[in-house]
């Protein structure tokens, strides 16, 4: 599984990003896809997953009401819309794919590359 992260970049706080992740190399209904980031100097975290089938989702305590996972199985695509963005949220994004339906599990099995999101004060 291949996975392409984008959409990363500035932005002030307040605003709004949306992040994109193209699966490929599998098919796309294999696998749960989550969301993940790792502010500097920081471990890396869970941010959102969204199962197989697109009817279970999870976010983090720090996600809720402000960043929507889903997943267009059309476009073999994850998205992350993230809004009212604040300082802390900056970090590296990483999107992953994993087999099990363990939607809040750290390990997944394959990983994207990671974009930046920074959120200017």
């Amino acid at each position: 599984v291949q996975l392409q992260a984008s959409g990363g970049g500035l932005v002030q706080t307040g605003g709004s990003l949306t992040l994109s992740c193209a699966a490929s190399g599998r098919p796309f209904s294999e696998y749960c896809m989550g969301w993940f980031r790792q502010p500097p100097g920081k471990e890396r975290e869970f941010v959102a997953a969204v199962s197989k089938s697109g009817k279970t989702i999870y976010y983090a305590d720090s996600a809720k009401g402000r960043f929507t996972i889903t997943r267009d199985s059309a476009k073999n695509t994850v998205y992350l819309q993230m809004n009212n963005l604040k300082p802390e949220d900056t970090a590296v994004y990483y999107c992953a794919a994993d087999y099990s339906d363990y939607l809040t599990k750290l390990q997944y099995d394959y990983w994207g590359q990671g974009t930046l999101v920074t959120v200017s004060s």
